[in-house]
């Protein structure tokens, strides 16, 4: 795998393989050069298939990823500190297409939202990080009102509270965000009420916490929106809502993010090929800059020390930016690095 030196560190990153259209081969391992942000691929670790959204453990030397199949699994691997990955087990989601997975804040539960089955399931983790036989899988009910992508409910996200608070689940099937408590002993998830109701058509993929655990932002897929939210006991209260681009065409957000600090957002846009930034010093997000990343389908990003890397799964390449800590402005940085059918960056 060759030297990975202090000044480096390693980033993984997810992508579709065969199985469902795509050109990668499974989890691809990069180094990081700390200082300029280079990035330099050192080939797929892992032959997996489809892992498309992939998540570290909180403690543990362990990666998961999300195998989004008709039949959908889970994988885990030990992360050795050269980026190579050795398989440590497989489980079934009890679900199709799964597309995010999510580690309790305390490392001792995985969970996995099923895309395609509308449900989210639990898995325990041991003192290892291998997951368990699921312990639970719930199955959301309803539809929302666009025929072809709410036919039914859709998970596509699953977030913990790292304070300890319940479980945050986006269906942009069923215009929803469901709050659930999880019995730490059983694995049992059980729905804290009220649900939060988005707009119908909006279409919730991704939400992204402030550090301040009292607000959050949640993207609409379907309307091209940005909405904050107030975090209470009582549930998820709308504050305001935006355009996710400034730009004309069709645009369809996928990752949201929270700089440090907490003073920007970052919102990926789909279609028009952009980063938009938003400052969060008053009570709107105002765009400040939107960034275009060199491909038309900037599907996930990672944020991680002063450096933005993008994922455009149909562009074949991640582009490396870096972030002016004062402006929160991405710039380009050198040129496209070559990845098939990028889907997820892991720093």
């Amino acid at each position: 795998m060759g030297t990975v030196t202090v000044r480096d560190e390693i980033l993984h990153i997810g992508g579709y393989t065969a199985e469902t259209g795509g050109r990668a081969e499974g989890i691809v391992a990069a180094r990081r050069d700390r200082g300029t942000g280079a990035l330099t691929p050192l080939g797929t670790v892992a032959v997996t298939p489809s892992p498309s959204f992939l998540v570290r453990h909180p403690g543990l030397p362990v990666l998961y990823a999300a195998n989004e199949l008709p039949d959908g699994l889970v994988s885990a691997f030990r992360a050795a500190p050269d980026g190579s990955l050795t398989a440590l087990g497989v489980r079934p989601t009890g679900g199709a297409e799964p597309c995010h997975v999510a580690v309790a804040p305390d490392g001792r539960h995985l969970f996995a939202a099923n895309y395609g089955g509308g449900s989210v399931a639990v898995f325990p983790l041991d003192a290892d990080g291998v997951p368990g036989e699921r312990t639970d899988l719930v199955r959301h009910e309803g539809r929302g009102v666009d025929p072809e992508r709410q036919e039914g409910a859709h998970c596509h996200m699953v977030s913990p509270d790292p304070a300890g608070g319940p479980l945050l689940v986006v269906d942009l099937g069923t215009d929803s965000v469901y709050r659930y408590d999880l019995d730490a002993v059983s694995g049992q998830l059980a729905p804290r009420p009220p649900r939060l109701r988005t707009p119908a058509g909006s279409g919730p993929r991704h939400l992204a916490r402030h550090p301040d655990g009292r607000r959050c932002w949640l993207v609409g897929e379907l309307d091209a929106t940005v909405a904050g939210y107030d975090l209470t006991p009582e549930g998820l209260h709308e504050r305001v809502r935006v355009d996710a681009s400034g730009r004309a065409g069709h645009v369809q957000p996928s990752e949201v993010a929270v700089g440090p600090g907490g003073r920007f957002l970052y919102v990926g846009n789909r279609g028009v090929g952009t980063v938009a930034v938003f400052a969060l010093d008053g009570v709107r997000p105002e765009l400040v800059a939107e960034v275009d990343t060199g491909g038309g389908w900037p599907r996930h990003f990672a944020l991680t020390g002063e450096h933005l890397y993008v994922a455009d799964e149909r562009a074949d390449l991640i582009r490396i930016l870096r972030v002016d800590p004062g402006t929160g402005v991405p710039e380009p940085v050198g040129e496209p690095v070559a990845v098939a059918s990028p889907t997820c960056v892991l720093a």
